[in-house]
């Protein structure tokens, strides 16, 4: 593009409040493209957006998918999508659980930073397995879930009972949910 048209269209935007030239003459984003940053936070819902992944891991692999966050030392269940099978883990949406105990827990703390040798092989693998750990009958097996600059949003996990969810099970939908 000549410097001439992209300065046209930079005076053009800046006239509708998009871009502002400064006094070295630099350009920034104006208040206008911030106006437009906030309708879309506004019409986009994450939720959407996780639950129609959750919904798609539990079809494909047969079990309840959930996503979890960390809220004052505990895992939250935000998200969860129930497996079509009729004995399945169950966990209600809203519910804090123990970060030490199961796999989405130890994925949060490990991915938050916490030492000793299990975490480092989780960040090692990028997931973890967890079989009886919190409920003696439930499998799991999570996966970190980033977002902007690697920022740990939480963890996604797959679970259900332990009579499906063998370690070789688990190991197959480490790769799925990875």
């Amino acid at each position: 593009m000549n410097k001439t048209t992209a300065l046209r269209i930079a005076r053009t935007l800046a006239k509708k409040h998009y871009l502002v030239q400064r006094e070295d003459g630099d350009w920034r984003l104006g208040r206008a493209a911030g106006w437009l940053g906030a309708c879309y936070q506004a019409t986009f819902d994450v939720h959407d957006i996780v639950e129609s992944v959750l919904r798609e891991l539990s079809i494909q692999t047969g079990e309840s998918a959930s996503f979890y966050v960390h809220e004052g030392g505990l895992r939250t269940c935000l998200v969860r999508v129930n497996g079509p099978q009729t004995i399945r883990h169950h966990v209600r949406v809203g519910i804090g659980l123990p970060l030490e105990l199961g796999a989405p827990g130890r994925v949060i703390l490990a991915f938050s930073g916490e030492e000793g040798e299990l975490y480092e092989t989780i960040r090692k693998c990028g997931f973890h397995l967890s079989m009886g750990e919190r409920e003696i009958e439930v499998s799991s097996v999570s996966a970190p879930i980033f977002g902007l600059n690697w920022r740990l949003l939480g963890s996604i996990c797959i679970s259900g009972p332990t009579s499906r969810l063998s370690r070789s099970r688990l190991m197959d939908l480490a790769q799925t949910i990875m």
